[in-house]
């Protein structure tokens, strides 16, 4: 057997496969060997199979199985051995002249070749890393939510303005039907507010979708839109009324304060915002990262040049699913899939040039740490180690979740990378405009 590499240019080569007779006549040979003890056949005894006629009948079959076990063996062992990055798969070349009784087997197979390119992360950017805070408006409305929650909740036969409705949001032909809760303050203009004043349950309410509320992303949740289809977005709806309530807001004593966070522990409204702002922020930190690691990534996919073998993979996604493609739908498919394409080799280049790794300890001891959270938050601050070992031991062997848990591991190496490299300007923001940025408005 012999086994040579042609680079054809920096992101093609073809790798050729020779096969001499002995290198796969053993395998066929006992392949048929074991059919001819098996074989029943009329006029023969069970295993007396003459050999010809079991090599008449079978031998062409064996021997493309059995070659081609060989040739994927052999193909994926070359690729590990000589570190060759590909992408897709191997394409054999096509042989019409292909001949099964030569001395030796020839094969040709197309390779797709992983481009080579670096990454400068300490070069000149554009990028913003986000702080975010809880500005007093924001306190003030999580205060009168808390109220709200633990408030209590009164029946009304009509609609007022402090009311809070639930009903159903419909449009058939954009295909909205989304129940929701909201109070009637939701709605940006007293205009639309008014057209719900005194309605009972079950009045229906048409308002326009343009502009009803503050923030046009608040269209996704009361009527269960995607990102994407609820900017400009200008139809009418129909709000059918379900519920009228009223809420009677809680009153902010120590009582509440104690159910909130435990006896003593916040004594005043003041020390509640605090509170809140604190538990807030620890949040939007989290946010706020994960931005400002996908915002490295795309200026890196933007400033980083590299070709891809576009041919090669064209070619390759017509047979790579279980349904062939026309030439013209590979190109299609590959068109749409480049930049997912782009955006994961960069992710891989970053691990390798950086030489960033993941191993079993880290992992453990991560899990260790998210299952210790978990539990101070159900009341146990110090979970006996015994049920600690137990509960990591069980996710440790659910595939899902150690991929899940090996992610953030990940990322967050990632970030403590970035935060090191990336020269980034730094800008503190309220919430409300942190949302604006995240969705480039």
């Amino acid at each position: 057997m012999n086994i040579t590499r042609n680079n054809v240019d920096a992101l093609n080569a073809i790798v050729t496969i020779e096969l001499a007779k002995e290198d796969y006549q053993g395998n066929v040979d006992q392949v048929l060997s074991n059919y001819k003890k098996n074989a029943s056949v009329p006029g023969f005894r069970k295993g007396a199979v003459p050999m010809s006629l079991i090599v008449k009948q079978y031998g062409k079959a064996v021997l493309f199985e059995e070659v081609n076990k060989i040739l994927q063996d052999k193909l994926n062992n070359y690729l590990v051995e000589e570190k060759i990055d590909i992408l897709g798969n191997p394409l054999p070349v096509s042989n019409e002249s292909f001949d099964w009784d030569a001395d030796v087997l020839k094969f040709d197979f197309e390779l797709g070749l992983t481009p080579e390119f670096t990454l400068d992360l300490e070069g000149k950017n554009k990028i913003t890393k986000f702080k975010v805070v809880a500005d007093d408006a924001m306190l003030d409305e999580q205060v009168e939510f808390i109220q709200k929650q633990y408030g209590k909740l009164v029946s009304k036969e009509a609609v007022e303005e402090t009311s809070d409705l639930v009903g159903t949001f419909t449009n058939e032909e954009e295909g909205i039907n989304q129940e929701a809760t909201l109070p009637v303050t939701a709605f940006r203009t007293k205009t639309n507010q008014k057209k719900f004043l005194n309605k009972k349950v079950g009045d229906q309410v048409t308002v326009s979708t343009k502009g009803l509320f503050d923030d046009d992303h608040k269209l996704m949740e009361y009527l269960g839109l995607d990102h994407d289809k609820v900017h400009g977005l200008e139809v009418d709806v129909v709000f059918t009324i379900k519920e009228i309530n009223e809420t009677e807001l809680a009153e902010l004593n120590q009582e509440l304060f104690d159910k909130l966070f435990g006896e003593g522990v916040v004594t005043s409204v003041e020390q509640l915002k605090e509170k809140i702002k604190e538990d807030a922020e620890k949040q939007f930190a989290g946010q706020a990262d994960q931005k400002f690691v996908n915002d490295v990534y795309e200026h890196l996919l933007a400033e980083t040049k590299f070709d891809l073998p576009a041919e090669f993979l064209t070619r390759w996604l017509q047979t790579a699913g279980e349904t062939p493609m026309t030439a013209e739908a590979a190109a299609a498919e590959y068109a749409k899939s480049e930049k997912g394409l782009r955006y994961q080799l960069v992710e891989g280049k970053v691990m390798s040039q950086y030489d960033l790794k993941l191993d079993f300890e880290e992992i453990k001891a991560y899990t260790v740490k998210l299952i210790k959270d978990q539990l101070a938050q159900f009341g146990q601050a110090e979970p006996d180690e015994k049920t600690v070992e137990d509960i990591v031991a069980r996710v440790m062997t659910n595939q899902d979740e150690v991929r899940r848990i090996s992610e953030q591991v990940m990322n967050d190496k990632v970030l403590v990378l970035f935060n090191e490299k990336v020269s980034a300007k730094e800008k503190e923001v309220s919430y409300k405009d942190f949302v604006k940025e995240m969705y480039g408005e």
